[in-house]
């Protein structure tokens, strides 16, 4: 096909009005337009093509052969026009919320709360892409991130703080009951200690809040995610820290426990992040003030 041969797309609307109404005037109302401009758009339509649509019936205008034959043509693109709208709108309504958050957070905190998402808003497809390392907000395949950050995002960014980076250590009850009970942040330097890949200077620094400051802290095992070190912590295989709200749950079940009450903050915090064209859309917006709610709520 060359595109060069077809006419303005402005004129194929009017024309398809005419044909189906055979009046230029009902053509017009239809189209919320003058009867001068329907008459313009048709005379610049057979211009283009060379020939007359219409011939006169007394008062009225019929489809001369020309007309008859360019007719079902035009009828066929405009439904297939309106079959590629209606097809990208579904699409688009129907494509999913792409939210990026972080392995332990999703498994732990977020996925088991998603349901109660679902039942408010049943039409919002929530996609979850899971990273075990990767902190910083991919807007390339992501419409909504849950990240932590240091510091506040570029001005690019809607950002919304949610939990701050409370850091505690948490075991299993079964270790705790070795110890006969709460234990001190000293206490805690002789039992097996468990860390991130990523996080290898939490436990000094979360020592050294309690005004402890040993020489050497060894792990007893490094893990490359937060998710692994809390599966260990529920099978009695060490104490692990937390950072944020992963383990509410686990804690009120009594899958783990606090051996010791001593907490500390670390600078930076948890948000939810997304380009700041997108905070008005209906599915980020909807995520977003449900995780401003329920976090509210934490």
């Amino acid at each position: 096909m060359e595109r060069r041969l077809l006419p303005p797309l402005s004129t194929i609307s009017g024309f398809e009005a005419a044909a189906r109404r055979l009046s230029h005037r009902a053509a017009a109302e239809e189209l919320n337009l003058t009867h001068p401009a329907i008459s313009h758009q048709i005379k610049n339509l057979e211009e283009h093509l060379g020939v007359k649509l219409f011939n006169r019936d007394g008062r009225n205008v019929i489809l001369s052969d020309e007309g008859k034959l360019f007719y079902p043509y035009v009828l066929e693109a405009l439904e297939q026009l309106a079959l590629g709208v209606a097809t990208v709108k579904k699409a688009v309504e129907h494509a999913p919320l792409r939210v990026q958050t972080y392995v332990t957070l999703s498994i732990r905190w977020l996925a088991r709360r998603l349901p109660a998402f679902h039942d408010e808003h049943p039409t919002v497809n929530v996609q979850l892409d899971t990273y075990a390392s990767k902190w910083e907000f991919d807007e390339e395949s992501s419409d909504v991130g849950i990240v932590y950050c240091d510091t506040a995002p570029s001005d690019r960014y809607h950002w919304e703080p949610i939990f701050d980076s409370r850091v505690y250590a948490v075991c299993s009850p079964t270790l705790l009951e070795k110890y006969d009970g709460k234990l001190t942040p000293e206490d805690l330097l002789d039992l097996p200690l468990l860390s991130v890949e990523t996080e290898v200077d939490y436990w000094k620094r979360w020592f050294e809040s309690a005004n402890l400051t040993p020489n050497v802290i060894t792990p007893y095992m490094v893990v490359d995610t937060k998710a692994v070190a809390l599966e260990m912590a529920i099978n009695n295989e060490g104490v692990a820290l937390v950072n944020g709200p992963f383990i509410d749950d686990d804690l009120r079940m009594g899958r783990l426990v606090k051996p010791c009450e001593h907490e500390t903050t670390f600078s930076g915090s948890w948000g939810i992040i997304c380009r700041k064209e997108d905070k008005d859309k209906p599915d980020v917006k909807h995520f977003f003030d449900w995780m401003l709610k329920i976090t509210s709520q934490v």
